[in-house]
């Protein structure tokens, strides 16, 4: 074989390995899309005794939320029942953050280290202050939610029932009277990711993500593992720590909380930054503790967990695509195998696919399908964020600014 022959065969055999590889996502994607579309599965019930005899501790982690931490407590007090607490953690506060909680008649707890910062320290120091008397259940709220009615009581009577950690659908909507192409497409985004995706996993018996709020656990599984970090995405690790001790995540669709997605341009940025690049360093952190732990404990359940963990913020998705659509192609038209192409133009179609699927479902109503033609445009907004992830990726993490409710 000649050098130039061998040198084909090596790019053939890339191209195929890389074009399997996003097929495997894209098809993985469209099945958690499909699945989404089924009856809800039993998760079982609580009994109605033990859930109305339960203490529920609400956790609020709140760094400098004056403005919205009123009304985020508002929609929390009526959920309490007589032997429940509301307990707010002012970590890093120099504004009245603290002062406001304790006027609405939370308990407040103050936290002050410059050197460790990031949600999962505030936590922490948050359930060390109730460890002395704990709950049956911890429910942890952000302190820029809008909690629905009921949504408390779901999540504890899940969590009493299944003894797991459960997820409420969880929604970033876009900021009111907003026109804007890519707050649609923005909102969309999050419906696929915080809704459709975990509905779809729920539905196949799968663990489900994690995500930072509307979150409730049972006392022993919450303190089974550390959630001391500063990590950019601590409720994923959270989940995935969880589901590799054992403590399998479930969807509790019917308990709702929403926010909103940032007003301003750079907020949005920087937000979405520190979304993607926590996912992207999760996806190099996890995958290979995941392979592991699936062989040692021998749990298909975490080999799923890697594919869904490595189902990338969809716009990245888009760009991989194209960008391995490109050099496919342009690899076939220099004489190299045609199968690359095919097969990256089928996880295409299955990308296609599990977009509509989710539109038709869960977006129809919010979303026009005009607006859907624009999401070039977002991809294009949100290259800079991923090219920043190859130069300097973002290490600390970094409060969104608020808009008030």
């Amino acid at each position: 074989m000649s050098v130039s022959q061998f040198v084909a065969s090596c790019i053939d055999v890339v191209l195929l390995v890389s074009a399997s590889g996003l097929f495997i996502v894209c098809l993985f994607f469209l099945i958690e899309c499909t699945a989404a579309l089924f009856p809800k599965a039993s998760t079982g019930e609580a009994d109605p005794k033990d859930a109305k005899d339960a203490k529920v501790t609400v956790l609020v982690p709140a760094h400098n939320e004056e403005i919205v931490i009123g009304s985020t407590l508002k929609t929390l007090i009526p959920a309490l029942k007589e032997q429940d607490r509301l307990v707010v953690i002012a970590d890093n506060c120099s504004d009245a953050t603290a002062q406001i909680a304790r006027t609405m008649g939370a308990t407040v707890i103050e936290r002050q280290n410059k050197e460790q910062r990031g949600k999962g320290y505030a936590l922490d120091y948050g359930l060390q202050f109730i460890e002395s008397d704990p709950p049956d259940v911890v429910v942890i709220v952000d302190a820029d939610c809008t909690v629905y009615p009921g949504a408390i009581e779901q999540l504890s009577q899940c969590a009493i029932a299944t003894q797991r950690p459960v997820q409420a659908t969880y929604l970033m909507l876009r900021p009111k009277n907003s026109q804007s192409s890519k707050d649609f497409v923005s909102q969309f985004s999050n419906i696929v990711r915080n809704l459709a995706r975990p509905r779809g996993l729920a539905r196949l018996g799968l663990p489900c993500p994690l995500l930072g709020t509307g979150m409730a656990f049972p006392w022993s599984v919450i303190r089974s593992v550390s959630l001391a970090n500063g990590h950019l995405l601590e409720d994923l690790k959270l989940g995935l720590d969880l589901t590799i001790a054992g403590h399998r995540p479930v969807f509790c669709p019917e308990a709702k909380v929403t926010g909103y997605l940032p007003q301003q341009s750079q907020a949005a940025r920087s937000q979405r930054t520190r979304w993607e690049h926590g996912h992207l360093q999760i996806i190099q952190t996890y995958v290979p503790t995941l392979l592991k732990e699936a062989v040692y404990q021998k749990r298909f359940d975490l080999l799923v967990s890697i594919l869904d963990l490595c189902v990338p913020p969809l716009s990245l998705l888009v760009v991989l695509w194209l960008g391995l659509m490109a050099v496919t192609l342009l690899f076939a038209v220099l004489e190299a195998s045609w199968i690359p192409a095919a097969i990256v133009a089928t996880a295409g179609l299955c990308f296609l696919m599990a977009i509509m699927t989710a539109w038709a479902k869960f977006a129809r109503q919010d979303l026009p399908l005009l607006q859907l033609l624009t999401v070039p445009f977002y991809v294009l907004w949100k290259i800079p964020v991923y090219l920043k992830f190859l130069v300097k990726p973002q290490s600390v993490w970094v409060r969104t600014q608020r808009d008030k409710i």
